[in-house]
């Protein structure tokens, strides 16, 4: 009990924890200037998260890419990378999954949904890794790389799905059999569409913390991570290192891809602009302090806060877009940390203080 409490009352728990309470009082100031009530506002917002079993379930399926996006960004910057393609990774994933489930239609469903899902994460941790390589071994910035590569994603996907899959007259692909949905517990909260894909993003967690914490591999990631020089000279590759970690980050946004079409719609749209996934994960990324433990908690208050506007809207009759004020708040808290200490000062650090005096 002793070292439970010791673990939370570090600094690392508590900063993080008066950065949401501030972004939540920023946005309760917003709403007071724009002429709303915060409290109807919040409380109709978790009314619209936990009113119902139905209302739940969408709840947590909303918060299941955010997981996986979010832990791609987070493996990525463990390594010293920046994902920004995470958003393009998991349209390749949505398309390779789309493609095996409707294509191979006619296999057992116990092959044909573990091998569009295998060929999601395949498929995303390559188109992942082509910005690994040529930051690798050409020297090329990851950022420009995965942003262009965001682009050429969702054209070849609307592509794919134009010419290969398309649904006469519709402007998404044929019904995808694979189906990653959870029938015996969606008639439990009423038919939400839950599905395999969080308990795949909780196993993509745990994977990032063996990986990352407990192997040798893992440890070179995070050397090359916090200086790549130094770990050349220790004799680490670091360019191997940089091409497998993008990989890594690829399968994780690649996952994702496949939780959508196969758990939630069951098909693939044309885009008309990027779907946004990735994006949000970069949030949910630096929301959690990019650990695996960090994000998941960070995906379920994103997911929380983003699904529950809808209920500000309806409910308190505040604009939903008042939420985004919240989570940005948030993440500028959590960005500028001195500005959190320099809140808890009076009442945390000077405490701490006087106890090592």
């Amino acid at each position: 009990m002793q070292r439970f409490k010791k673990i939370f009352a570090t600094d690392i728990y508590i900063v993080p924890l008066v950065a949401i309470l501030l972004g939540f009082l920023v946005g309760a100031i917003v709403m007071i200037v724009g002429g709303y009530n915060p409290i109807e506002a919040y409380s109709a917002l978790f009314r619209r998260v936990f009113g119902s079993p139905y209302d739940f379930g969408e709840a947590i399926r909303e918060m299941t890419p955010l997981m996986l996006t979010g832990l791609a960004v987070a493996f990525a910057f463990r390594s010293g990378l920046f994902n920004i393609g995470a958003d393009g990774q998991v349209i390749i994933g949505m398309t390779a999954a789309s493609v095996i489930g409707i294509k191979f239609a006619g296999l057992p469903m116990f092959i044909l949904v573990p091998l569009a899902v295998i060929a999601a994460g395949l498929f995303g941790g390559l188109y992942a890794g082509i910005a690994g390589y040529l930051k690798a071994k050409r020297g090329i910035n990851e950022v420009i790389t995965t942003i262009m590569l965001n682009w050429i994603a969702l054209f070849l996907s609307n592509y794919i799905v134009r010419t290969f899959l398309l649904l006469p007259g519709q402007n998404r692909s044929e019904d995808i059999p694979a189906s990653l949905s959870m029938t015996f517990l969606n008639s439990l909260f009423d038919n939400a569409r839950l599905h395999w894909g969080t308990f795949i993003a909780l196993g993509a967690a745990t994977f990032f913390y063996i990986f990352l914490w407990k192997t040798k591999q893992g440890y070179e990631m995070r050397a090359v991570g916090l200086n790549p020089h130094a770990a050349e000279y220790a004799g680490m590759n670091v360019g191997r290192n940089v091409v497998k970690a993008m990989f890594i980050s690829g399968v994780f946004a690649g996952l994702a891809g496949a939780g959508e079409v196969l758990g939630v719609f069951h098909y693939q749209s044309i885009f008309a602009s990027s779907p946004g996934y990735g994006f949000d994960g970069i949030a949910v990324a630096l929301l959690g302090l990019t650990h695996p433990l960090g994000v998941i908690l960070a995906a379920i208050l994103y997911g929380t806060l983003t699904y529950g506007s809808a209920g500000m809207s309806f409910g308190a009759d505040v604009p939903p877009e008042l939420i985004r004020i919240v989570i940005g708040s948030i993440i500028f808290f959590i960005a500028a940390q001195g500005i959190v200490r320099w809140v808890l000062k009076p009442f945390y650090f000077k405490r701490k203080k006087e106890k090592v005096l």
